[in-house]
């Protein structure tokens, strides 16, 4: 199992955290996170074999080709309401997607059948009311219905507390797991002994 590391945008944090060789970085171009990356500039820096990933909100396209070359992306997040058809779109253009769904108890496993030829990965989120994380875990007994036709990406609440509960997740095709607020100083510094930690314990 893979971890990411998601919400980025201290360039010397940065520099620290890839030190760690996680398998992804992520990268929030949506103006109205607290970890908007602004201007920032990270080619300088060496990823090694570490992943970047640019996560977007209801984008147009243009922005997100034009972001996937400015900042070298591998990977696009869809996070907002974006149909299957702006997937396909991204996808016939060579560009690999990862499609966010967010769970909550109502959940229609269903909704995402139409996003499975488009999309690489999908990533599975507890639900909130705006398109920020929550900081807490949604019940991923809720993900026995998943036929694990696409790898996924686990996301929500993910830290120390409860990585060997998803150790035990045998019956899902986990790509990766997706951490972010549980192992911040802040909204978008990341505490690097906390993330050393989870790694070790994947």
């Amino acid at each position: 199992m893979k971890v990411k590391v998601c919400g980025m945008r201290v360039k010397e944090n940065i520099s620290q955290v890839l030190k760690l060789e996680p398998d992804y970085m992520g990268f929030i171009f949506y103006e109205r996170s607290k970890r908007y990356v602004n201007d920032l500039k990270i080619n300088d820096l060496n990823f090694g074999q570490t992943k970047r990933v640019g996560v977007f909100v209801n984008p147009d396209s243009a922005a997100v080709v034009n972001k996937k070359e400015e900042y070298n992306l591998d990977l696009i997040q869809l996070h907002g309401d974006e149909d299957a058809n702006f997937c396909k779109d991204l996808n016939d253009n060579g560009h690999d997607v990862m499609k966010v769904f967010h769970v909550d108890t109502d959940f229609d496993m269903n909704s995402i059948n139409n996003y499975k030829p488009f999309c690489k990965y999908f990533l599975f989120d507890t639900a909130s009311e705006n398109y920020g994380g929550t900081g807490k875990a949604f019940n991923w007994d809720i993900l026995k219905e998943y036929d694990n036709e696409i790898p996924l990406f686990l996301s929500g609440g993910i830290g120390l507390d409860n990585i060997e509960e998803i150790n035990q997740l045998d019956y899902l095709n986990i790509q990766a797991i997706d951490i972010n607020s549980k192992v911040e100083i802040e909204p978008g510094l990341k505490d690097v002994k906390k993330i050393k930690e989870l790694i070790s314990a994947v």
